[in-house]
């Protein structure tokens, strides 16, 4: 298991000596100042890791200019080199603070007399119009080029003319008149056309603009019908309709158009390819008959190739809100039905061809159209695709090749949505699953086990009767000597777990963990332990855990596995919980609390005491996720045992001792002079116990607000893990109302009982009444009004006047029933107890990293040091970050900007205490930058008018593109030090010793200061 890096823990590289970014840099500076190529060839090529590893502009600038340097010196190979440098780190571009100076290097070797050297130069200006898009003398020298007779600087200029037209509009305009007189001048070869029309598609920038050049094509293609001219220039139009957004409507009529009319086959293909590019981008544009005029094409061409690439466009615009736009009946036209459709009629066609593409873009159809129309005329097709699926299934399943591979996949895919659109379909189609899943290939199985424990996810239609068979297969595959064994018993072993509605049998577990010692090694023992973490057979994970702790080497892995077996084994004990046996239930609360401890609680190693979670991260896993989650866990469990304890002892009233406490604790003489009856221990019962509900609301509410926290600071977890998080916090938050509710029931119902009771009462205590009256009638007003009684209430005072406003002949009897009510909580309580817990995806895997790495400036080069400014001076803070990611960036969500908070405390101050003011102690601001290229800038101006040292923090979070704040971090802190200004001090010491201040420094000005 060591050996098998795949979990999240795997990649810790830590134990590694790094060098710090100016050593880096000086050490590839010595590679750049050798006297041999070859080193500096090898210097070169490094710099994009570096840029890649300290991404801020300092770094990035001196580097920059260093390339530059041998790029001015060097021969041309260097040159090449550096191109391809710049051209890999396109996004670090703009960190370059030095921006005239660095064009100033490379821009010399434009005058070369040598062809490549202007050529590579050429390349190297058109790599960086993103930093230079105006640059007069760079666009002066592109135009030159273009008319060089050497083919290698004419195409460089190309090149550089393309990037300069996407990102500057004067260029643009002014190089557009010079394209179009090259490309339809004699003299210019037919090849260079080729190579000059493509720069076209970047002519957006005004509608007059794309208007001159789609006219300029429309003529090309037109005047050069040859099929490479008709191919470029249909690309370029539709990359130019796509940009400028105006004219997408006519180019897809015109790429019909050559479609259905021209008899070339490159032509149609690529006329099929523009059509899938623009029916990703824009399926809104899609008219009905542009849909059935592609539905006609598809029908009536012979070739399958054409006929497989209509239909892939025909199947991405089912999926979209074209397919309603073609349903929909015309104004004025008759209702037709479904199947006469041309598209419903070309799917149903398609879905038993002979060409496994072509069947699996049917099914594709029918499927969208299934799942998204539902009229009652298009139900019918919900068994045509039932019927294709089926068939596909058993023709793929029993393939290994890749095609028939990518089919299965498609068929899966096609069968979970259908069921998840349509659940009445989802029996037969898991018992054609099962079915072909005995005689299926191992791969065909692995992606069929997927698709089972997809559907079996959404829909409990994996019943207990199954298992059997799927046990006789897991015996079969662990048997197997094939190279998809361990996958297959990891696939299998998530469909027993999903298949079984209650706790695994000894039987199955025992099968289970023969195979394993037989068949498996450690890395697919613990994958199917998380499964069943992620499952909530935790008894079934509980064992595998254990037999893995002694097949890690590293003490990180041990100390995780351990971890993972104490929460399983806690969540085993939960599933003793039974209903209206309470004591039973605290007891195995206690005992789930007891493990998940021994989880979380501290070690001794090395006489250093450490959590079990902190010996198994590293830094570079810190695993806050999972110490968050589980230390939520355990708070909830002691929520839900401070509830049920409380609910029980709402069944019995407090004795008199609780009582006469309560009274002497509130300060209130009145005890001395009656006695207390057993009415009234009855009222202090409940004042008491209501004390204790408010105690479990606002537990309940504090656990809903940290799983509402770690929910915003969970980024980087998939969709299934941050609705697991949500349940929590709703549930949480449901638990409060239940109590809020039942407590305010309660008082109200108390202070209106009472309030009838003193209003009753004679004369006798007229004092004792009165004020008994006032008290009650105030607080219940003040009850009503601010809903949260434990603010405003003093309930232990209220506690005593009640006990002596109940006159001894006026006793009423207070009927208190609230065991049917309590015993409905702590039912509620254990049933939502009794559902295992799902470690979620996350808890072991993070398929998306994003972090973000802030550098301020100034900066201390002692963390400890502080930063010294004057009081009458402002602080210029500068914040600068880099996003990064991980391999799979925006897997489920990206950044769109970035929220920075500033935020000073003063720690302590150095001078006289005077009363200052709380503005002027802190300092408060919030600012929101868009990242480009992954790196953002701002700058804060901070006051410190108080001398003293002031705490700087700098936090920040990230908003998506949803607009949702998540608060990833990091926390950046610094110190200042406010000095007073050398002037001040002068003025105060010169009062201090009674001396008045001179005139000349009374006149003293700004300039005078420096």
């Amino acid at each position: 298991m060591a050996s098998s890096a795949k979990s999240f823990l795997a990649d810790a590289g830590y134990g590694e000596q790094e060098l710090d970014a100016n050593s880096a840099l000086m050490e590839l500076d010595k590679g750049l100042r050798s006297g041999k190529l070859g080193e500096q060839c090898e210097a070169v090529v490094r710099f994009p890791r570096l840029f890649q590893k300290y991404p801020f502009p300092i770094l990035i600038n001196s580097a920059f200019l260093k390339l530059a340097d041998v790029f001015r010196v060097g021969n041309n190979f260097l040159r090449l080199c550096v191109l391809k440098v710049t051209q890999q780190s396109e996004k670090h571009l703009e960190k370059i603070l030095n921006v005239d100076e660095f064009v100033k290097r490379v821009f010399s070797v434009i005058h070369s007399n040598d062809p490549v050297a202007r050529a590579i130069t050429l390349r190297m200006l058109g790599s960086m119009a993103s930093i230079i898009p105006e640059r007069k003398n760079a666009h002066h020298s592109i135009r030159q080029s273009l008319d060089s007779h050497d083919n290698v600087e004419v195409e460089a200029a190309i090149f550089a003319a393309a990037n300069f037209s996407a990102q500057s509009k004067d260029f643009a305009v002014g190089i557009c008149n010079k394209i179009s007189e090259m490309i339809q001048g004699l003299a210019t070869p037919v090849d260079l056309k080729l190579k000059l029309i493509p720069i076209l598609q970047h002519m957006h920038h005004d509608a007059s603009l794309a208007s001159s050049s789609r006219q300029l094509l429309q003529q090309l293609v037109t005047s050069y019908p040859s099929t490479k001219m008709v191919i470029v220039t249909l690309h370029t139009f539709t990359l130019l309709a796509a940009s400028s957004l105006v004219d997408i409507p006519k180019q897809i009529q015109l790429l019909l158009q050559y479609l259905k009319n021209d008899p070339r086959k490159a032509v149609k293909r690529l006329a099929i390819q523009d059509l899938k590019l623009l029916a990703n981008k824009t399926p809104h544009t899609w008219s009905r008959e542009n849909i059935q005029a592609l539905c006609e094409s598809a029908l009536h061409t012979p070739y399958e190739s054409l006929k497989m690439g209509m239909l892939s466009v025909l199947s991405t615009l089912s999926g979209t809100i074209a397919i309603k736009q073609y349903f929909s009946s015309a104004p004025g036209a008759a209702a037709t039905t479904a199947r006469s459709f041309d598209l419903v009629k070309l799917a149903q066609e398609c879905c038993y061809h002979t060409n496994r593409g072509i069947a699996a873009h049917g099914v594709r159809i029918l499927t969208n159209i299934s799942a998204s129309c539902q009229e009652k005329d298009l139900l019918p097709l919900e068994q045509d695709a039932v019927f294709g699926l089926e068939a596909l299934l058993v023709l793929c399943s029993q393939d290994d090749s890749p095609g028939a591979q990518a089919t299965l996949k498609i068929t899966l895919t096609c069968m979970v949505k259908l069921v998840k659109s349509r659940p009445h379909l989802s029996q037969s189609v898991v018992e054609s699953l099962l079915t072909q899943l005995q005689s299926a290939q191992d791969s065909a199985r692995i992606l069929m086990c997927h698709c089972l424990a997809a559907i079996a996810m959404q829909l409990p239609v994996l019943a207990d009767g199954i298992l059997g068979d799927l046990m006789d297969l897991y015996k079969l595959i662990g048997q197997s000597a094939t190279d998809k064994k361990q996958e297959l018993l990891v696939s299998l072993a998530t469909v027993i777990f999903v298949s079984s509605q209650k706790a695994l049998s000894t039987e199955i577990k025992t099968v289970i963990k023969q195979q394993l010692e037989n068949a498996s090694n450690g890395w697919t023992a613990y994958r199917i332990a998380r499964q069943a973490s992620r499952m909530g057979n935790h008894d079934m994970a509980r064992e595998l855990y254990q037999s893995l702790l002694t097949q890690v080497a590293s003490e990180h892995f041990y100390f995780w596995l351990n971890s993972l077996k104490e929460f399983s084994h806690a969540e085993q004990c939960l599933t003793g919980l039974q209903e209206d046996n309470y004591s039973s239930a605290l007891s195995c609360i206690a005992e789930a609390l007891k493990s998940y401890h021994k989880g979380i609680a501290s070690l001794t190693i090395a006489n250093i005491p450490i959590t079990v979670f902190q010996a198994a991260s590293t830094p570079l896993n810190p695993l806050s996720f999972q110490c968050g989650f589980v230390k939520l866990r355990i708070d909830l469990l002691q929520a839900f045992s401070q509830l049920i304890c409380t609910c029980n002892s709402l069944k019995t009233s407090p004795p008199p001792a609780i009582a006469t406490t309560i009274a002497m604790t509130s300060g209130n003489d009145l005890q001395r002079y009656c006695d207390y009856t057993n009415e009234e221990y009855v009222y202090l019962g409940i004042l008491l116990q209501l004390l204790l509900m408010k105690h479990s609301m606002e537990e309940f509410r504090n656990l809903a607000t940290r799983y509402g926290d770690l929910y915003q600071s969970s980024f980087d977890a998939d969709s299934a893990t941050l609705r697991n998080v949500e349940l929590f916090q709703e549930y949480s938050s449901n638990g409060t109302a239940h109590v809020e509710s039942e407590y305010e029931r309660r008082m109200m119902s108390v202070f209106n009982h009472v309030l009838e009771e003193v209003e009753s009462l004679n004369r006798k205590y007229a004092p004792v009444s009165y004020l008994a009256m006032r008290v009650i009638r105030e607080h219940k007003v003040k009850f009503a009004e601010c809903k949260q009684p434990g603010d405003n209430l003093p309930l232990s005072r209220a506690a005593v006047v009640l006990s002596f406003t109940v006159s001894e002949h006026h006793k009423a009897k207070v009927h208190v029933n609230e065991n049917q009510h309590t015993a409905c909580l702590c039912n509620a309580v254990i049933a939502l107890l009794k559902v295992p817990l799902s470690f979620q995806r996350y808890f072991f895997q993070k398929l998306q990293s994003t972090s973000i790495k802030l550098a301020l400036s100034p900066s201390p080069r002692n963390p400890a040091e502080p930063i010294a400014v004057q009081n009458n001076q402002q602080l210029a803070l500068k914040v600068e970050g880099v996003v990064q990611h991980g391999a799979k960036p925006g897997l489920f969500r990206k950044i769109q900007s970035v929220c920075l908070n500033v935020s000073s405390v003063l720690q302590s101050k150095s001078g006289q205490d005077y009363k200052i003011p709380i503005d002027n102690m802190t300092n408060e601001m919030e600012q929101r930058v868009e990242p480009h290229n992954d790196y953002f800038s701002t700058q804060f101006l901070l006051n410190f008018v108080i001398l003293g040292t002031h705490n700087i923090t700098v936090e920040s979070s990230v908003i998506d593109s949803n607009g949702i704040v998540w608060k990833t971090g990091p926390k950046t802190t610094i110190f200042v030090k406010s000095l007073e200004d050398p002037y001040s001090q002068q003025v105060r010491l010169q009062q201090q010793q009674g001396q008045p201040p001179s005139q000349q420094q009374q006149q003293r000005t700004a300039y005078s200061r420096f």
